[in-house]
């Protein structure tokens, strides 16, 4: 599901287990990123598919890039493979508005 970035907020805060996934390259990640998100390069498909499948699907999952496209891709691989609930930031790290660590 697409969401703006209020709404990816207040979406975590319903939810007691998620994790947030950043799916840029390394070097997009070292350079700043949402605190508390977990790398895994979706250009990088052996290891990306590999981080997929170490993850419980029954968990929420909140995906960002740096514009939206690469995290709404991941979203849909994602649900492929069968995770139930996956949250695309709209806008990316690019419109965010929060810290970045």
């Amino acid at each position: 599901m697409d969401l703006q970035q209020q709404q990816w907020v207040d979406q975590q805060a319903e939810l007691s287990e998620y994790e947030i996934l950043d799916v840029r390259t390394l070097e997009e990640f070292e350079a700043g990123h949402i605190p508390n998100a977990t790398l895994l390069d979706i250009n990088d498909p052996p290891n990306f598919m590999s981080g997929l499948n170490a993850r419980n699907k029954d968990k929420a999952y909140f995906v960002y890039c740096r514009s939206g496209a690469r995290s709404a891709r991941a979203c849909q691989v994602m649900e492929q493979f069968g995770f139930k609930t996956t949250f695309n930031l709209l806008g990316g790290i690019m419109e965010w508005q929060g810290p970045v660590e």
